[in-house]
């Protein structure tokens, strides 16, 4: 299964940690310069929940991002569910 919220869609990003060496010219140095670019993966903060869902009066299990779940607390879970077009 992917790593990605059913509802936000978000989902694991790719970018680059820099690596600087060097003492910056404010405090004295010479500069600080690039040495290496490093690739990394930025991965959304996903849960596996399991939800009651009072209008289909059954539980559902569905794998949100932490922003997912405000946005459920905030609007209701039926709700949300069905302007993502799940329900």
């Amino acid at each position: 299964m992917s790593r990605t919220c059913i509802i936000t869609g978000k989902k694991p990003t790719r970018g680059h940690t820099i690596n600087r060496s060097g003492k910056a010219k404010k405090k004295g140095g010479i500069g600080t310069h690039v040495t290496s670019n490093t690739p990394r993966e930025f991965v959304p903060n996903l849960r596996a929940k399991r939800l009651w869902v009072p209008e289909l009066k059954r539980f559902v299990t569905l794998k949100l991002s932490a922003r997912a779940m405000k946005t459920m607390d905030k609007n209701g879970v039926y709700a949300t569910l069905k302007t993502a077009g799940l329900v």
